[in-house]
């Protein structure tokens, strides 16, 4: 049960319904940075949604209860086996975007960025994650928009409407 909207009120409702019913819900992402390069991932073939397209460090949906920082941290050891690192908030967006077989993000998302050290140990969860890479920050943007179909539709948004609230003055330098 992830926490969504319904009628105006919040409301755990199932991760699959939520989607079907292109309903409103709380999310989290987190963007590990490193040396001016990003962590991405390219999602599991086995995803229901999106699968084998490149995302950015993670992203998920809280649990009912949860505070978004915890699952900030949660989600970087259950998807990428990250340890020791503590994400700090960065924004909040809204976007909504179809994300296929009939199915919609409409997502209200607590954005995370996370300082690592080069040395970073990275161990993906096959189950979530079947690649990652560290790109440079201007790479990203440019192959994003370069090859768009190749990203998750929240991943074109961030690049192209929220690149400068979630890298900072990174983005402007």
């Amino acid at each position: 049960m992830i926490p969504a909207w319904v009628d105006g009120a919040l409301t755990p409702v199932e991760k699959l319904e939520v989607h079907q019913r292109g309903l409103r819900h709380k999310a989290v992402s987190v963007f590990v940075l490193s040396e001016g390069r990003v962590l991405i991932q390219r999602r599991a073939l086995g995803k229901y949604h999106t699968p084998g397209l490149w995302a950015n460090t993670c992203c998920t949906h809280p649990d009912w209860s949860e505070d978004p920082a915890d699952c900030a941290v949660r989600r970087l050891d259950e998807e990428l086996g990250i340890k020791g690192i503590y994400p700090t908030f960065r924004d909040r967006v809204e976007y909504r975007a179809e994300v296929g077989n009939g199915l919609i993000e409409h997502e209200l998302v607590d954005i995370f960025v996370a300082m690592a050290p080069a040395d970073l140990r990275v161990a993906p969860n096959p189950d979530e994650v079947m690649a990652t890479r560290w790109v440079d920050l201007y790479d990203l943007a440019a192959e994003v928009a370069r090859r768009p179909s190749e990203f998750t539709p929240w991943m074109r948004i961030y690049m192209a409407e929220h690149k400068d609230a979630i890298f900072g003055t990174l983005a402007r330098a």
